[in-house]
């Protein structure tokens, strides 16, 4: 391995050559308390930035074991430190100057949600700690600039690295709160099942934003307090005694006017699979981790997908066992993703009627009467959810506030009032009283086909494959876009790319036609599990910056690749 002085020495020698000299600093070099690692250098300073890493050992770094006992204790404190090292290197980014990129230092822009990410890993053996991050190496035109180079590592980097990478140098309490607030939240999850409930939100949570574009809470927010009918009380290792709203399996219903916050609850819900950080309001806020939001996206691909529950005896014949299209409608895309969930293992459905398909959800009396049911190929939600519990296990949030139908088979009813929440189950259920229900099919007797078996396409054999990320929106696979708009549980970009490795390493390793879309899905779990996150990209020279995704949105992305062969 090479000295910090060789590389001194390095950049004296290429100083003020074209740029392409750049590539001769690629390898790994010992620093005072660590070792700084050029994994790739960009191309010229306008391509993607420059990616490094940097390596401190166990004795080095000194962070205590208790404070990465449990996974999501390594998880959140990983978490904390690329939030510590992105606050740094902030103050120094663009103050070594050039053109293009150059003076660049960045790491993963880390949101209200706690993720594992390829951005910083620590070893839960030796406790060392690996950072990965992004520099532009500066020029001027396309004229290596390479003093500037030599604030950035020589001066900026070190400073940084001993700020936020060494546990003497750092907030010991604030470190271990991290740690006690991941283990309360996981300890939350673990009573979910015991009390049989799917959900919890704590008294006390601040759940409004403070826009739709701003994931951070609304200063003067009513805090939220549970109905004292729904009120759970659990014992948490560290926080002690708190009170919350308790959600239980089975069908729960959310109604309320326009902006009284039922969709604001629901989205709280919705993001409450993940943990979050202390601060954010919603860090007490806890879901079934398997929740999925299903939405009407109208004009999906759906792959050879069995929606005959919902939908069947289409007028043209096609078959809605191995269902499949190019543009799906509202109703058959909401009832492919109902499915799709179930397959994907999920155990509890969220649902705004805002963002459904209205004739999938419900179809009221006057139009049963006038368009006979023989004559409607669709059996609506409200008709299929009973049985989505009672058969599979699969739990439903509903919010609503036009259709009073489900006030008949909901089990539980919170009316949300100037964002308070009631339980109003009783009154409701008298007054649904009075508009009773036309009779419903009987339950359906089989459950859906999941034995779908993808095989790979010949041309990702090649080591030429395109792969870019669209933001949260979306990755390309040459050029073939698989559209994630509307999986609304995504919420980082760093996933989306990791998704797109996952298509990949499953179309070159996975694929055979001998294995189903759950199957595939166990193998790349299993693999992360095992290997880490990096072992999506293989043997790549420098490992991108990655967020894990559930195995939920793995489902998706498989779900909504048009490529997808079947």
């Amino acid at each position: 391995m090479q000295t910090s002085d060789d590389l001194n020495r390095l950049l004296a020698r290429i100083d003020r050559k074209g740029y392409p000299a750049y590539k001769e600093t690629r390898g790994a070099y010992r620093f005072p308390g660590y070792v700084l690692s050029i994994d790739h250098v960009q191309g010229d300073p306008f391509a993607a930035p420059s990616k490094l890493s940097i390596h401190v050992d166990g004795a080095a770094a000194a962070f205590p074991p208790a404070l990465y006992r449990l996974p999501v204790q390594r998880i959140a404190l990983q978490d904390e430190l690329t939030r510590q090292f992105g606050r740094q290197a902030a103050q120094f980014s663009f103050q070594a100057k050039g053109s293009g990129q150059s003076g660049l230092i960045s790491v993963s822009r880390c949101g209200p949600e706690i993720l594992e990410r390829t951005a910083c890993r620590l070893d839960p053996e030796s406790g060392a700690v690996l950072l990965r991050l992004e520099v532009g190496f500066p020029a001027n035109g396309r004229t290596i600039n390479a003093r500037e180079l030599e604030k950035i590592l020589f001066e900026f980097l070190p400073q940084c690295v001993k700020s936020a990478l060494f546990y003497p140098n750092l907030d010991a309490r604030r470190l271990q709160a991290v740690a006690d607030l991941a283990e309360d939240q996981h300890a939350i999850r673990e009573w979910l099942p015991k009390l049989g409930l799917c959900a919890f939100v704590a008294d006390g949570s601040i759940l409004p934003r403070e826009s739709g574009v701003s994931s951070k809470p609304m200063w003067d927010a009513v805090p939220f307090r549970s109905p004292p009918e729904r009120s759970v009380t659990l014992e948490l290792p560290h926080r002690g005694r708190i009170t919350g709203m308790g959600l239980p399996r089975g069908i729960t219903l959310i109604v309320g006017g326009g902006y009284h916050g039922k969709s604001t609850l629901l989205k709280a819900l919705e993001l409450g699979v993940y943990n979050h950080v202390a601060g954010d309001g919603r860090e007490y806020v806890i879901t079934d981790n398997t929740a999925v939001k299903i939405r009407a996206e109208d004009g999906r691909s759906i792959r050879r997908t069995d929606i005959s529950l919902f939908i069947h005896d289409l007028p043209s014949g096609k078959d809605t066992v191995h269902f499949t299209t190019e543009d799906a409608s509202g109703s058959t895309s909401q009832a492919a993703g109902v499915v799709e969930s179930m397959e994907a293992g999920s155990t509890l459905l969220l649902m705004d009627e805002d963002t459904s398909a209205t004739n999938f959800m419900v179809r009221d009396a006057l139009m049963q009467r006038v368009i006979h049911r023989d004559m409607e190929p669709i059996t609506p939600f409200l008709e299929r959810i009973q049985a989505l519990y009672a058969r599979w296990g699969v739990s439903t949030i509903l919010v609503a506030g036009s259709s009073g139908a489900y006030f008949h088979i909901a089990d539980h009813i919170i009316q949300m009032d100037r964002y308070v929440p009631r339980d109003i189950t009783v009154r409701a259920k008298e007054e649904a009283a009075a508009f009773p229900l036309e009779p419903q099919p009987p339950a359906p007797e089989a459950g859906p086909d999941f034995d779908r078996r993808p095989k790979a396409s010949p041309e990702f054999q090649s080591d030429r494959v395109k792969l870019k990320t669209l933001g949260r929106d979306g990755v390309s696979l040459n050029r073939e876009v698989i559209d994630l708009r509307y999986v609304e549980q995504l919420c980082d970009s760093e996933q989306a790319a990791a998704l797109g490795y996952c298509m990949l390493l499953a179309q070159r390793e996975l694929l055979d036609g001998r294995r189903t879309v759950r199957q595939v899905v166990d193998a790349l779990e299993a693999r992360i599990d095992r290997a880490g996150l990096a072992s999506l990209c293989g043997r790549r020279e420098a490992v991108p910056l990655l967020a894990r995704p559930r195995r939920q949105e793995i489902f998706a992305c498989f779900n909504r690749y048009r490529g997808l062969r079947l």
